[in-house]
């Protein structure tokens, strides 16, 4: 039986096993195929004197020549409208928020029920050494601004605690490897490409740190971001791990290759994890739900990866196949 070969970077005269020709032939991705506003009214026309007023109150004709219109209109400040992520930023649950805090994120305030339990109250506790401003509130307040984070008309699951935060701290790919210098690590790297639910990132973010992962890698398009619901299911997770958002993935993957990181994409077409060198510095491509790995992104992966299944179900979900490999490589390291 061919003993499996790892490698410790990029450079040198081994190769890793298992590496396989991906011209031809088609791949199974891992992943899942997954109030009116009415006008108001007008009142009755104003009548006699009242008539009278409104007529004299009634704005003048623009009397200005088209090209002085045009020139004013230009020279009026436009307010352009702002990016999901500049908008305000809710932190749903006690783990989240606990950890926002420890954290040392910036939080502008944290609204609380008035009758915090055990707990809650240690939690307030962190929150009032670093002097942050807490607002206790009523429960239907809460279940109201959660609303838009649950599913099938319930509110999001806040357990009773909401921190508004300044917003998401995203980073720099060389914030990421400069982690893994810093630690005297093997740098480990997370790429998503095409996760759209938050509630999977959530889940990737917080296998991530876990298994010791460095950053995890996001696109600015075709990709969720990182909200209120991402945090949540993170469990406080964002707080730990470097996130950037990158305009392309694929630049993203050059640059973690000339940084000497192999790329790795998952991908039932791959090699079986426990035949493929995964330890060493690696970045970790998971594809999207449903879709899998993008053709240009499959296609720079230096090789493919895949999880052994024995039931009869094709595919695993996105989060979960993600989980399996992180662990996966990181045993192989521990083996070195």
């Amino acid at each position: 039986m061919p003993q499996k070969k790892y490698n410790s970077g990029r450079e040198g005269p081994a190769k890793r096993s298992g590496e396989q020709n991906r011209s031809g032939g088609s791949s199974r991705s891992y992943g899942e195929n997954r109030g009116n506003s009415g006008k108001k009214p007008y009142g009755k026309k104003y009548e006699g004197k009242r008539a009278y007023e409104y007529e004299k109150r009634a704005p003048k004709t623009d009397r200005r020549s088209d090209a002085v219109r045009e020139t004013a209109k230009k020279e009026e400040p436009t307010s352009e409208p702002r990016e999901p992520d500049e908008l305000p930023f809710l932190i749903l649950g006690r783990n989240a928020v606990r950890e926002a805090i420890k954290s040392g994120r910036s939080i502008d305030r944290i609204e609380v029920v008035s009758d915090p339990d055990g707990s809650l109250r240690e939690i307030l506790s962190l929150a009032r050494d670093r002097s942050l401003v807490i607002r206790e509130v009523d429960r239907r307040r809460l279940d109201d601004i959660c609303l838009p984070f649950g599913h099938g008309g319930k509110s999001g699951n806040h357990q009773g605690i909401v921190a508004f935060a300044a917003g998401v701290e995203y980073c720099t790919l060389q914030d990421i490897l400069s982690v893994a210098k810093q630690r005297g690590e093997d740098p480990f790297v997370i790429v998503l490409d095409g996760i759209l639910d938050p509630h999977n990132l959530g889940s990737i973010i917080r296998s991530a740190e876990c298994a010791g992962a460095h950053g995890v890698v996001i696109g600015k398009r075709r990709s969720a971001s990182v909200t209120a619901a991402t945090v949540k299911a993170s469990a406080g997770a964002t707080e730990h791990v470097k996130i950037a958002r990158v305009v392309n993935i694929g630049a993203a993957i050059d640059e973690l290759k000339r940084a000497k990181l192999w790329v790795a994409g998952a991908d039932m077409s791959g090699t079986s994890m426990y035949k493929q060198g995964l330890n060493g510095p690696l970045a970790l491509v998971i594809g999207g739900e449903g879709a899998g790995l993008g053709r240009l992104v499959s296609e720079k992966c230096d090789f493919l990866v895949s999880i052994p299944q024995h039931g009869k179900i094709g595919s695993l979900n996105a989060g979960v196949a993600a989980g399996i490999l992180m662990f996966e490589k990181k045993r192989q390291d521990m083996q070195e």
